[in-house]
């Protein structure tokens, strides 16, 4: 078959799945029983429709594919450089479509501007301004669906409410409040009307985009994204789960006033409205902010990191979207606080959580322990087990963000800096590279994809922590997460350990008793010895670490 016949064939079922994409719209839309929704509905489909065509055709007509080895270097640039234009182009036009629609298309563009690892980076990049650029929902709007849900109008419930927003979201925006009976400052987090209305038609339009995609580039395999949408998004629309999300939270960490972490008291929440304590604070990564109340930037990520390990590895209960704007630091008096720190890491928008299971927490402990120590053996069979793939080095550089060479080479935990893989340059040299990936990303269990997802926005945090350090104090800010990670690996593992030596099914005799509390022993004094290198390890970079910044304010000085 000729490349034109080919090329031809594929259309028409482009063309087909297209027909069959605005049926579906269609049928989904007819079950509304208001015709402003219908149109409303019908709207908004063939908005996304004409997208994802527009996208296709420019795809299908104008990508041309990746050069040959024989290829030489000038024209290996120009196809190059077209390849990135269409990719920009595309994603210009599909980033327009998502802000016309707003709400779901809002939230699935935030999805993708986090899939580094997965999509082009003019994908990526286009896509995080959506981050930050939601629509606020006129104050009308705001104060209908107050009275709606807690039975009384904005002035009868606040003696002051700012109509300005102070913060809005994909889904819900947030205004600042005095409540009228106690005189407490607040602030209020209400769900933007229209967003619960077209929620199901969106996430079914989003699925029929995501398969009509599939239809035209078969190693398009992101349905599970669809899936996971609808997972989550019943749970992030009825506020009442940030409520009791938050206070399993607090329980959580109320046996570790080590850990400065703080969450707002929550006060009142209904399914589309939640009144919450109002918090004085800035971003984590406000370096700004944090150098005017002589907050350290090495301890807000030392917080960060110690309060997400717990999260995964002790209590198996992880907020899953720790973006800067979910991370608050407030000053505090250090002598007033039960943790010795001068700032409260304030954890902000409880609305998406995953329970990870105790033995995939003991899995994933085991697959970071074995990436430390470069065991390739380990690496290969606890990804197996996480994975369900045998794509074990895709899945190490997912994981990690390290290339391959340096966790082969076991300095992960030695030398490793910031993310040193490019995805581009990887999908260049590997034109079979997207397939895996996807086969990767669709193999894995949906809880470990939600990880994966978190991670990749904390190592997104500590990288702008310490944007303005030297060069040496960023790298071993990076070895001290990987030192962090192992320690509470360590304690996972051992815990998992112990748990299992205490189930083993016994006679009462003396001999097994001691056989069973000397095996106890062993397994709490191998989880010691290990953590004393990674403690004594971790001071001497605390040591280097002041050396090179004396250095830096010595050079500046001179």
């Amino acid at each position: 078959m000729t490349r034109h016949a080919w090329k031809g064939r594929r259309w028409r079922r482009v063309a087909l799945v297209g027909g069959v994409s605005l049926g579906i719209c269609a049928y989904v839309t007819y079950h509304y029983n208001t015709a402003y929704l219908i149109a409303a509905s019908i709207y908004r489909c063939s908005v996304a429709a004409k997208v994802t065509s527009q996208v296709a055709w420019d795809y299908y007509r104008n990508f041309p594919d990746l050069p040959g080895p024989d290829c030489d270097e000038n024209e290996r640039s120009q196809i190059l450089a077209i390849r990135s234009a269409v990719h920009s182009r595309a994603a210009e036009k599909m980033k327009r479509a998502l802000m016309k629609n707003g709400g779901v298309y809002i939230k699935l563009g935030q999805h993708i501007s986090a899939m580094q690892y997965v999509l082009p980076a003019e994908w990526c990049t286009t896509m995080q301004v959506l981050q930050d650029q939601n629509t606020a929902s006129p104050i009308e709007e705001v104060n209908a669906v107050i009275e709606a849900d807690l039975g009384e109008p904005i002035e009868q419930l606040f003696s002051s409410f700012d109509l300005e927003p102070i913060g809005v979201a994909s889904l819900a925006q947030v205004h600042r409040a005095v409540l009228r009976d106690t005189g407490e400052e607040v602030a209020v987090k209400v769900q933007h009307p229209t967003v619960r209305k077209y929620s199901d038609i969106d996430i079914a339009t989003v699925s029929v985009m995501f398969e009509f995609i599939h239809s035209v580039f078969p190693n398009f395999k992101f349905m599970w994204l669809s899936t996971e949408m609808k997972s989550s998004l019943p749970r992030e629309l009825d506020f009442r789960n940030d409520k009791v999300n938050a206070e399993q939270v607090v329980w959580n960490f109320s046996v570790r006033p080590d850990i400065p972490l703080a969450v707002p008291k929550m006060i009142r929440a209904t399914e589309r409205v939640l009144v919450m304590e109002y918090v004085h604070g800035r971003r984590c990564d406000d370096l700004a902010y944090l150098r005017q109340h002589a907050i350290d930037p090495a301890q807000v990520s030392r917080a960060i990191g110690r309060a997400f390990a717990e999260m995964t590895y002790i209590h198996g209960f992880l907020h899953c979207d720790p973006h800067p704007g979910n991370l608050f630091v407030r000053p505090r008096v250090a002598g007033n606080t039960s943790h010795g720190y001068n700032f409260d890491l304030v954890l902000l928008d409880h609305g998406l959580y995953r329970n990870l299971p105790s033995r995939f927490r003991y899995e994933y402990a085991e697959m970071w322990h074995a990436l430390m120590r470069g065991d390739q053996d380990q690496i290969r069979y606890w990804s197996r087990q996480l994975s369900g793939t045998d794509l074990y080095r895709l899945f190490s550089i997912i994981l990690t963000g390290q290339n391959w060479s340096t966790i082969e080479s076991k300095a992960l935990s030695r030398s490793a800096g910031p993310a040193k893989i490019s995805i581009t340059s990887m999908r260049e040299q590997e034109p079979d590279l997207v397939r895996q990936i996807t086969e990767v990303l669709s193999s894995v269990p949906p809880v470990l994809l939600l990880v994966l997802k978190t991670n990749d926005l904390l190592r997104m945090v500590d990288q702008r922590l310490f944007a303005d350090q030297p060069p040496l104090v960023q790298l071993h800010a990076q070895l001290r997460t990987w030192l962090r990670l192992s320690h509470y690996c360590l304690m996972a593992i051992r815990n998992a350990r112990a748990a299992d030596i205490s189930h083993r099914p016994t006679h009462a005799s003396i001999p097994q008793t001691v056989m069973r509390s000397a095996s106890l022993a062993l397994n709490w004094l191998s989880y010691w010895l290990r953590d004393i290198v990674l403690s004594s390890y971790t001071m001497l970079l605390a040591i280097e670490d002041t050396i090179a910044r004396l250095r830096a304010r010595f050079t500046m000085s001179t």
